[in-house]
């Protein structure tokens, strides 16, 4: 089963760490052959809060998946984000 990031960003604080954030998370994902389905900031709400962005990434396993966000390139992308975003980050299996 393919796995998936889903991620639902609350709050952006600096928009400048997320585009470096997003320089360098870009590069683990497609090393570990990621696929964007959704970045977006422009979304309805029809249950819940506002979210100024979401992303989806696709990954061919929820193995993959994981391997991605565990990674040493990733989690150097990732500790950029620190303070900088306020977001819920699930890793979810599917079809």
């Amino acid at each position: 089963m393919k796995g998936y990031w889903v991620c639902i960003y609350e709050k952006i604080h600096n928009k400048e760490k997320l585009q470096e954030y997003a320089v360098k998370a870009l590069k683990a994902v497609e090393k570990y052959s990621g696929r964007f389905l959704v970045r977006r900031q422009t979304n309805r709400v029809t249950e819940g809060f506002m979210s100024p962005r979401t992303v989806v990434v696709e990954f061919e396993s929820y193995n993959k998946a994981e391997q991605c966000f565990d990674s040493k390139e990733y989690q150097d992308a990732h500790q950029i984000l620190k303070g900088h975003c306020k977001r819920n980050h699930v890793i979810v299996e599917g079809s």
